[in-house]
């Protein structure tokens, strides 16, 4: 143990290997027992939540919260990695290794015969290479079934559109967004729950693929949208607050008013 602590002052050592030396010492005999209980799946809601506080950063521009969250994230993936070592599945620097040769395999127009390609090239020729080199046997395979719903509609899209299968230009997706509205109607009119499940379900996936098209990132869209009407109902609260009327004596007109004028 005291071997292990004496090799974090090596300056040979980079800070991804000091990181990796950390964890082992945390999760040995002489470590921490909080690490030594943990388990790929007792550290699964971390590795969301770090995700999430992420993308928090990333949303707003906060570069100094960006690095200290980029860093618990990478914390996260070594201890799984550590975990793995553990048990002799494979080695933290194995993953590392696995990611730079799939990214050299997979952008053969960099490091292999120049060619300037743009980003919707080579997010082509990625789901192409997938598919020609036998690592997935399906065009929309790879996606984890835990993705939230909306992500995953845009990543079917996207994956779909890889191999041309995808409408040529936006407009056209809005004429498909129409015609579920259309469908939606007429559903209503039946009273079949499950077939207006399935309607609504086409309509969003039809809406994500519509985002796709304008280059937007629907959840990141949804995202934005909810935090609008939060905003603006909290304003609308506090007119109805000072107004000492309960929610409850207010007309759908009279609140609908409220709410034009706090916009």
């Amino acid at each position: 143990m005291d071997d292990l602590k004496a090799r974090l002052d090596d300056p040979a050592l980079t800070p991804f290997e000091r990181l990796v030396l950390v964890l082992r010492i945390l999760r040995s005999e002489q470590g921490c027992a909080w690490d030594r209980k943990q388990t790929h799946k007792s550290l699964q809601p971390y590795l969301i939540e770090e995700a999430y506080e992420v993308i928090e950063a990333i949303e707003n521009e906060d570069f100094e919260d960006l690095k200290e969250e980029l860093g618990d994230l990478l914390c996260q993936i070594a201890f799984h990695g550590q975990l793995a070592s553990e048990k002799g599945h494979f080695a933290t620097e194995d993953a590392v290794n696995h990611i730079v040769a799939k990214l050299i395999r997979r952008h053969p127009h960099v490091f292999g015969e120049r060619q300037d390609l743009d980003p919707d090239q080579v997010r082509d020729q990625w789901e192409q290479i997938k598919i020609g080199s036998g690592e997935k046997k399906s065009v929309l395979g790879g996606l984890p079934g835990s993705m939230p719903a909306l992500m995953m509609a845009f990543r079917v899209g996207e994956k779909a559109a890889g191999v041309g299968f995808d409408w040529h230009h936006a407009p056209e997706v809005l004429e498909k967004v129409s015609e579920e509205i259309s469908e939606i109607r007429a559903e209503m009119g039946r009273g079949d729950k499950g077939a207006l499940e399935d309607e609504i379900g086409d309509l969003l996936f039809a809406t994500a693929s519509l985002a796709r098209k304008l280059d937007i990132d629907p959840e990141r869209a949804l995202k934005r949208a909810l935090e609008k009407f939060r905003a603006r109902f909290a304003l609308l609260e506090d007119e109805v607050r000072r107004s000492q009327r309960p929610f409850g004596a207010y007309t759908l007109d009279e609140l609908e008013t409220i709410w034009q004028r706090v916009k």
